[in-house]
């Protein structure tokens, strides 16, 4: 079985250790993990697979409950999960038929930054990058509000290993600070190509 790797450092099997360990927090209990029939059904329910590091967060770390700042949502079960985030923001725009999508196709919504912002894997493309959806920024063209947050998500989640993410605050207010870049692939995935 051939393991992806972050480029020069690490494979998944030691990201996945190192991102389990870091989640155990004394002031917070972790969720169960998901099992497979959890990722199967919220597979089932989106339309689209899960990206095999997605998956096995949900399956080896915990059902949600860990990461950046608000933590990843639950895959599915009772409550807000990713699957129903996806289902609220992937449904009819404002509840109407008439309108296009509002959220991109094989985007999946894994973690909420307030204020109506996501941090969402596109679980399409064989990297998964991590996009920032952020409707505050500019007109109400959804096609503007999703940026380029990281590559990958293993780079995501290294970077939040290491409190070099955006959301940092020492980061978000540091000279080093960058402007996300538009993502590309908004208009065309909007629209419900793969």
């Amino acid at each position: 079985m051939r393991r992806a790797t972050i480029p020069g450092t690490t494979t998944h099997d030691d990201l996945l250790r190192r991102v389990a360990a870091h989640a155990r927090n004394p002031s917070r209990a972790l969720p169960p993990a998901a099992g497979r029939a959890d990722v199967a059904e919220a597979e089932r329910q989106l339309g689209f697979g899960l990206p095999a590091l997605l998956a096995r967060l949900y399956t080896e770390v915990a059902n949600g409950g860990f990461g950046p700042e608000y933590c990843l949502f639950p895959l599915i079960g009772e409550g807000r999960t990713a699957t129903s985030a996806h289902r609220a923001e992937y449904g009819p725009a404002h509840g109407r038929a008439d309108l296009p999508p509002h959220w991109p196709h094989g985007v999946l919504p894994v973690l909420d930054w307030g204020c109506a912002m996501y941090a969402a894997v596109d679980c399409l493309h064989p990297d998964a990058p991590v996009l920032l959806f952020e409707p505050n920024a500019g007109p109400e063209d959804r096609a503007d509000a999703g940026f380029e947050d990281s590559p990958s998500l293993a780079a995501w989640l290294e970077s939040w290993l290491s409190g070099t993410g955006w959301w940092e605050e020492e980061v978000m207010l540091g000279p080093a600070a960058v402007e996300p870049r538009p993502w590309p692939d908004a208009s065309r995935r909007l629209r419900g190509h793969s």
